[in-house]
């Protein structure tokens, strides 16, 4: 139904511009606008998270596309050719409707967390010179019509989780010069002609396709990067020229080259496609007689022995089904089957939450006023505030998911993250208050204490800016850097913010920051996403708490945010601005030059401390440089602060009437 709306719109809008102009399109431009609107506005349709708003200005009513963010046209604005939107964090699929931009020239969409597979439509991209989807989330097969983009320059698809072989078909790419397919999960040998590389099987399955080419055909290709998958079998001599990197991490028979143990290699080797050879199947021969011919003591040890070896056996087996039987455990329906046999059973620790309290629906509902009061809200969840009865405000973050997707792995990790979160103990964290899990209705909470000042992102950019004078900032970017320090360095195992932003800095009465982690469900998701597609089918299987990945740890991500959190409080901008482009991108060219740092400032601070200004942007230097190798630690960033920082008030009360004002209420 949208599509017909978007296009009844687009007639108009078209329309309209047609009237004011007084020109009249062909046949042919008139197919082209629409396949070209159409194809941009399904995939936007196709994206279901965009954080940092880069695709706001693709309006169905702006009958020009030249002028959208991340869309390059050619000089007579008749054809789209570039389409470039990098590290803009956003989530969804690709629509194959991209392959009906016939004119596009470059497809660059790195960096972004784009799930689902890759469209074989894009292979009808004739002109198509760069196609960059490295560092998603896509999975699935490379589909082997990209061996039609007869133009493409380069293919990028390193850091996804792409699956099955090497398509031949990318032998046809005859002006290939640069891919990049390393750290994904690729499997097979790597095709250099079809008669030399593919086993009887795989020809069998390109039987109609006799003269397919391979790699060594492709006489352009300059750099390539195949490291860190499962590739098997020899690196064929076309390619040798390759640094030794570009094949490490695989199951290849190379020498040279440090490869992935046999253990997560398998039993996939070149050497298990061959015949027995006569020798070798003569001494089979020799070995059946020798059996045959054996003396009765000798097989009465051989029974002796079977026997041994089955008991210990069989008491091992005892020993690990009655510690699967000593947790509490639940089953992961993994597919559904007539007999109902195929399942997993994940064994939960029924000690994980036993120090953490647990509310009921019902008060929170009360606490809440029937879940009305709602404050925020993502794609994944929901957040309420409250009043417990006799007690303290309360946020409340609800996961919006539905019963039946609700899994034994997604289950195991909610309390897992609950355990987490009931750890942590720092003034300047948000302290998790208890939790809620039941089953009629369906529910899964968080409780949280309640910072009743709202968030720093709100004071930033939709209050009072002159609330936050320079002193109080200090001692916000102060606070926020105890309580890094604390979950990185004082906390064993360390924990981190999965998204750390202003957002996720509430502020009390007394503007004290607390870190709350917000994001909590998008760490119970991801998880059990990668542990979905990892579990046999074959009946139960015993899988403990510890056997599951873990919570992810990112401390460098941690202090890289804090870093243009930091550079956000100072400078009262937002980290990404459709008009304005990345925060850092801005503020590069006056971060380390003294005489101009002052530019960097909000306009509604009136007075700051130049000393503090200097050290703030030194610890951002450090934090945002793009080798993590070279950042310090929380330890260091927050001793740095703490000794060069001012955070007395005497500057602010000599010019602030507010700041005055709050010394004689707290007298």
């Amino acid at each position: 139904m949208m599509a017909y709306i978007y296009l009844l719109l687009l007639f108009l809008s078209y329309g309209v511009s047609l009237v004011t102009s007084r020109s009249f399109p062909s046949d042919e431009d008139l197919v082209w606008f629409l396949g070209k609107f159409m194809a941009l506005t399904t995939f936007k349709e196709d994206i279901y998270e965009d954080p940092h708003l880069v695709l706001s200005n693709w309006n169905v009513l702006d009958s020009d596309p030249c002028e959208w963010f991340g869309i390059t046209c050619n000089k007579e604005r008749q054809h789209v050719i570039k389409i470039n939107i990098s590290s803009s964090s956003l989530k969804g699929f690709l629509a194959p409707e991209i392959g009906q931009i016939t004119y596009l020239q470059e497809l660059t969409l790195q960096k972004n967390k784009l799930l689902g597979i890759i469209p074989k439509e894009l292979g009808m991209l004739k002109f198509l010179k760069v196609l960059d989807l490295g560092m998603n989330r896509l999975t699935g097969p490379i589909p082997p019509e990209l061996g039609n983009l007869s133009s493409v320059v380069k293919i990028d698809l390193q850091s996804n989780g792409l699956t099955g072989s090497l398509p031949a078909e990318l032998g046809n790419l005859k002006y290939l010069e640069e891919l990049r397919l390393d750290r994904n999960r690729l499997k097979g040998a790597v095709p250099a002609y079809s008669n030399s590389t593919f086993t009887a099987n795989t020809r069998g399955m390109y039987a109609t396709h006799s003269n397919l080419p391979g790699l060594c055909s492709s006489s352009q290709l300059k750099v390539a990067d195949f490291s860190y998958n499962f590739l098997i079998g020899r690196i064929p001599k076309c390619l040798e020229h390759l640094p030794s990197a570009s094949f490490q991490g695989n199951c290849l028979q190379a020498n040279n080259t440090k490869q992935r143990p046999s253990s997560q290699c398998g039993a996939e080797s070149s050497e298990s496609h061959k015949a027995p050879s006569p020798k070798h199947q003569r001494a089979e021969d020799v070995a059946k007689h020798t059996k045959a011919s054996k003396p009765a003591w000798l097989l009465a040890l051989e029974i002796v022995t079977g026997i041994m070896v089955g008991s210990l056996f069989l008491v091992a087996l005892l020993t690990a089904f009655q510690r699967c039987n000593s947790k509490s455990s639940i089953i992961i329906p993994w597919k559904k089957s007539g007999s109902g046999k195929d399942h997993v059973v994940v064994y939960i620790d029924s000690e994980l939450l036993k120090d953490v309290t647990k509310f009921s629906r019902q008060e929170l509902e009360v606490a809440c006023e029937d879940f009305s009061n709602i404050i925020g809200s993502s794609p994944d969840s929901l957040v309420y505030k409250g009043t417990m009865k006799g007690g303290p405000e309360i946020a409340v973050i609800s996961l919006c998911i539905k019963e039946e997707r609700w899994t034994g792995y997604l289950e195991l990790y909610y309390q897992r993250e609950v355990a987490e979160l009931a750890r942590l103990n720092h003034e300047n964290l948000g302290k998790l208050l208890g939790y809620c899990r039941e089953s009629t209705p369906f529910t899964r909470m968080l409780v949280f204490e309640y910072a009743s000042n709202g968030t720093l992102y709100e004071h930033l950019h939709y209050g009072e800016g002159s609330q936050l004078y320079w002193t109080r900032r200090m001692r916000i970017i102060l606070g926020i850097a105890r309580g890094l320090k604390y979950l990185h360095t004082e906390l064993d195992p360390p924990f981190t913010i999965l998204e750390l932003n202003s957002s996720a800095v509430y502020l009390t009465e007394d503007f004290s920051p607390k870190l709350v982690d917000l994001e909590s469900w998008k760490s119970i998701l991801s998880r059990s996403e990668k542990n979905s597609g990892s579990v046999g089918n074959n009946g139960a299987v015993c899988l403990l708490p510890n056997s599951v990945e873990k919570r992810h740890v990112d401390i460098h991500g941690n202090i890289h945010a804090f870093g243009i959190l930091m550079l956000e409080i100072i400078s009262g901008r937002p980290p990404f601005c459709k008009d304005k482009g990345s925060l850092i991108d801005w503020a590069k060219d006056y971060l380390e030059l003294p005489e101009v740092m002052s530019y960097l400032l909000d306009p509604e601070l009136k007075h700051f401390r130049y000393e503090d200004l200097k050290a703030i942007c030194e610890v951002i230097c450090l934090c945002i440089q793009p080798d993590s190798s070279k950042q310090p630690s929380m330890d260091e960033i927050s001793s740095v602060l703490e000794s060069k920082i001012d955070t007395s008030a005497s500057i602010e009360f000599k010019s602030s009437s507010l700041a005055w004002a709050e010394l004689a209420l707290s007298s």
